[in-house]
């Protein structure tokens, strides 16, 4: 079952940082990560076993909101 998580960062710069850290670090696929630069939000769906490890990579930087 897939779980979308979603979060909201201060600036566009953590922004692609965060999409970076989930493509290298958390080997996410490219197609289930969107990003939107003018809300600064990222949308990650993910299968829910690797709801943890997702959950993680986005808390590093530091999200405004985390859900």
């Amino acid at each position: 079952m897939l779980k979308t998580v979603t979060a909201t960062y201060r600036s566009r710069d953590t922004l692609r940082n965060v999409v970076d850290d989930l493509l290298s670090v958390g080997g996410i696929e490219r197609e289930k990560i969107y990003a939107d630069t003018d809300t600064c939000q990222v949308k990650v769906m993910i299968p829910a076993v690797t709801a943890p490890e997702v959950l993680d990579i986005l808390g590093r930087h530091n999200p405004l909101t985390l859900q």
